[in-house]
């Protein structure tokens, strides 16, 4: 979705063109893929991150717009909602000890977005939903100043026929019980409510369908590690509340139709691929077109004479449509390549953690394309799917199914199977020693301890309940000491409550 669209109506047929201009699409791309024309010098991650804005009193903070103008930096973007902005990170190579460069770097370049942040009365916040949200923030006026994130609204809200509806349960809070959310949106700012880490793998073509398969069986252990997202409206949901959130919040689907089994375009998928043409064919087959915008290249006639085509509808098609592991075509330079975007994982809560969080996952993902027996032979993709909600909803609680173990919580998969393996996938990436073992370290000690920031997150909430605090108060006092403590840096693993 970073395409640039214009604010005009679409008619029937600029939908019809786009259809078409997709299918010819499709067809360069696999011509493309048939003459292997993709580059691939060396392995190169990407990192983007989502951040939350907020005031002095941890309420939303909905100056973006001003905020960026005081950052004045290109890796810095607006995001959905005025209390949204995203930090991109340039590509680098995944060897040696280029992560923890980038760790250093990211570190500095927030700290110093932070401080200008701070020149308009915001602060700069790392959590995977924001706790101090409420219902008002939901309303169409705090979208963020750009053409395409209103008509995407309208759009969405044409194809559904009638407001969003937001309806989940959670584990129960310590000595309570389960709290449930029920509520209703007229916008799609709801999705400005998951503030998300997209990582980013740069692929060989023949290799492509290996990743995103093992990247699928990845998606449950890597939120039930990493959940940061405890709170929605005031109430304590899933570890991972974003999972559900974000499927609810874009969901173009009146109940018929879901009954008639239409597909979410918040979607995990419904089976292993041999090629990424599996999931681009699956889009065009399976998707309308949201933002039927065209351009005027012939892709077909741009490859047959030597360039590199931009596939751009078929790009922006792909942007509207939100798996949580996401196959990515780009040109850069004139070369196209291929890229795996793996988008489960929330925002926080220190930079340290989201740099162990990807180490964990580009270490473990490297390893399982290399087993003489994949790993996605062995299991049905359902049960790769029910990991990813088990996992976001119960976290560290929560009882994953793993080939050859059966049923077994994430920290013990993690410490018995994974955490060797990721070790084993970074050496053969070329990881430096030095990166791998600081940033598994981190991993291994968050499994040893069972704390993830959602898990920290619910106990302080408690802890500050039971001291006599409305659950409003204690959303702010905890969300203020989760703010110190994202500051000072130590993974989360070490935080205290209390």
């Amino acid at each position: 979705m970073g395409s640039e669209v214009s604010s005009r109506t679409f008619t029937r047929e600029d939908r019809q063109r786009y259809r078409e201009k997709m299918q010819r699409s499709l067809d360069a791309f696999s011509t493309m893929l048939a003459e292997d024309t993709f580059s691939f010098p060396r392995r190169q991650m990407g990192l983007e991150i989502e951040l939350n804005l907020v005031d002095d009193a941890m309420r939303p903070a909905m100056a973006n717009s001003e905020v960026l103008e005081k950052i004045d930096d290109p890796s810095y973007t607006l995001e959905l909602g005025q209390q949204n902005l995203e930090i991109n990170v340039p590509p680098r190579e995944l060897a040696g000890g280029e992560m923890l460069g980038l760790e250093e770097e990211l570190r500095a370049s927030l700290d110093s977005a932070d401080a200008k942040a701070n020149d308009v009365g915001a602060n700069l916040a790392m959590i995977g939903v924001l706790p101090t949200l409420r219902e008002r923030h939901f309303d169409r006026k705090w979208l963020s100043e750009s053409p395409r994130y209103a008509l995407l609204n309208d759009t969405i809200f044409a194809a559904r026929g009638e407001e969003m509806v937001l309806h989940m349960e959670g584990p129960a809070m310590p000595g309570k019980g389960p709290e449930k959310l029920l509520t209703y949106a007229q916008s799609i700012l709801p999705e400005a409510a998951c503030t998300s880490v997209q990582l980013h793998l740069q692929v060989e073509p023949t290799h492509f369908a290996g990743h995103w398969n093992a990247a699928q069986c990845l998606a449950g252990v890597q939120v039930a590690i990493a959940a940061n997202s405890a709170f929605l409206l005031g109430k304590a949901l899933w570890h991972e509340t974003r999972i559900p959130l974000f499927q609810q919040a874009t969901d173009t689907r009146p109940d018929e139709l879901k009954n008639q089994g239409v597909r979410p375009r918040v979607w995990f998928g419904e089976r292993w691929i041999t090629s990424i043409f599996d999931l681009l064919e699956e889009n065009v087959r399976y998707f309308p077109s949201l933002l039927p915008e065209t351009d005027d290249e012939d892709p077909i006639e741009t490859l047959e004479a030597g360039g590199a085509p931009r596939l751009s509808e078929l790009r922006l098609h792909n942007g509207t449509i939100w798996r949580w592991n996401r196959p990515v075509y780009d040109v850069v330079d004139g070369v196209p390549h291929l890229r795996v975007e793996n988008r489960v994982l929330p925002a926080g809560p220190t930079v340290l953690d989201t740099m162990a969080n990807a180490a964990f996952f580009y270490g473990t993902q490297r390893a399982l394309t290399a087993q003489e027996r994949p790993l996605w032979t062995q299991m049905s993709f359902q049960a790769a799917e029910e990991n990813l909600y088990t996992g976001a909803r119960h976290g560290m609680n929560a009882q994953l199914y793993w080939p050859g173990i059966g049923w077994i919580p994430p920290d013990e998969l993690v410490l018995r199977r994974l955490l060797p393996m990721a070790h084993e996938g970074l050496r053969d990436c070329g990881v430096s020693d030095e990166a791998r073992e600081r940033y598994l370290g981190v991993i291994e000690q968050r499994c040893l301890a069972r704390r993830t920031g959602s898990s920290w997150q619910r106990e302080t909430v408690a802890l500050l309940e039971e001291r006599g605090l409305s659950r409003e108060a204690a959303l702010s006092g905890m969300l203020k000491r989760y703010m110190e403590l994202m500051h000072a840096g130590e993974p989360v693993h070490t935080w205290h409550v209390g």
